[in-house]
């Protein structure tokens, strides 16, 4: 790929995450949902090499860094075939979430075990429904003396199986105006009235989804992140990243499948020279390969935006990386599989999964039609439709 614009220690950091990857590859991540399981030996070593946690303070075990590093951490293990979609929801929302918000109790008994892979978050928005729109968000938190009581369902919920809390988006009434507000809780899945359901999915991943069924769940008053009447800013501190995050796990994902392509098109001999010769199939990729940097662009700004405190600016371009990058690894994907032809949907090439796959960026964790509603009312001044 062509050099971004990076300092010294964020190059020396995507080489030695590349080399993890490279380690690992393709091959690690198929057998691993070929056999049910997370891929815990990836998690582990990169806990240990300090790469999960990269983003969160260094006085809780952390790197010091910020979603720019993080997202170069998950960008070169997708390009090497080894995603950790757990990056996203882990490190980089809940940790993120907690790193600004969080009392110090909360940052000094979550934050060190994110930071080194020993333990792991979940974290519970969409809804039956209300998708991701906060505003219809029905689970509710009501107060019982000192105590809450948390009752909703949650869906598309990833990780919940391996996660040791998962941080719930309900709603508080607003004792001023009646109305409700977001916030945000800590809520242990072995807590009575929790109950987490499989969601039979035809994507094949390691990370499994789940339904979450809130039943009068009661949680302790410290289960609260951060102040009840910040909730919506606490909320896009998390999800903003998230927006990034998948913007780097798409750029990584087209990037695995257009280095496949290459090679395929360098060696495929059906005629008297490469077939990567011919314009019909250089073309296309070169286009991939085009789309995909300047994806990445978007979201390098969009993660330089956040860790320099611009939320605003943040949201933004978080949310046109986003889709840029779905839409370029959606289109890298098709592509790599149409060079390859027959061989493309084979076991043996390992990019027919990928089609699936590449539509999570596009769909998740907001679709790109809602993006362009985004963009136009908010970028453009545009008037609603709803």
């Amino acid at each position: 790929m062509t050099p971004v614009i990076e300092s010294e220690e964020q190059k020396d950091l995507r080489a030695a995450v590349a080399a993890l990857g490279k380690r690992y590859g393709r091959d690690y991540i198929t057998r691993t949902v070929a056999e049910g399981r997370h891929p815990t030996e990836l998690w582990a070593e990169a806990g240990k090499l300090g790469y999960l946690g990269v983003n969160l303070p260094e006085e809780y075990g952390g790197g010091g860094g910020g979603v720019t590093e993080l997202s170069i951490v998950l960008e070169e293990l997708g390009a090497a075939g080894s995603p950790l979609l757990m990056l996203v929801v882990s490190p980089a929302i809940c940790g993120t979430v907690i790193a600004r918000f969080g009392t110090e109790e909360q940052k000094r008994t979550w934050l060190p075990g994110i930071a080194d892979g020993t333990r792991t978050m979940a974290f519970g928005i969409t809804e039956p429904d209300a998708g991701s729109n906060s505003h219809r968000i029905t689970t509710t938190a009501r107060r019982d003396g000192d105590d809450w009581l948390l009752t909703g369902r949650k869906v598309f919920i990833s990780g919940v199986d391996i996660a040791d809390a998962v941080l719930i988006v309900g709603r508080t009434e607003d004792a001023r105006t009646g109305r409700l507000k977001p916030c945000l809780f800590i809520v242990p899945p072995d807590a009575e009235g929790f109950q987490r359901n499989p969601i039979d999915m035809e994507l094949n991943a390691a990370e499994k989804q789940f339904e979450l069924v809130l039943d009068d769940v009661r949680l302790p008053a410290d289960a609260l992140v951060g102040d009840e009447d910040a909730g919506l800013l606490q909320l896009f501190a998390g999800l903003n990243p998230e927006r990034i995050m998948t913007a780097a796990f798409a750029i990584g994902m087209g990037r695995y499948a257009l280095s496949r392509a290459l090679d395929y098109a360098r060696e495929r001999t059906v005629w008297k020279t490469p077939i990567g010769a011919h314009q019909a199939i250089a073309h296309p990729l070169a286009r991939a390969h085009i789309d995909l940097e300047l994806a990445r662009l978007m979201m390098q700004k969009a993660a330089h935006l956040y860790d320099a405190g611009d939320d605003v600016g943040a949201g933004e371009a978080a949310n046109m990386a986003k889709y840029a990058a779905g839409e370029a690894c959606v289109n890298a994907v098709d592509q790599a599989v149409h060079t390859l032809g027959g061989n493309g949907l084979t076991r043996e090439y390992g990019l027919a999964s990928l089609i699936t796959a590449a539509r999570v960026a596009r769909i998740a964790p907001v679709s790109r039609e809602m993006i362009l509603n985004y963009v136009s009312h908010q970028s453009l001044g545009l008037p609603k439709s709803y």
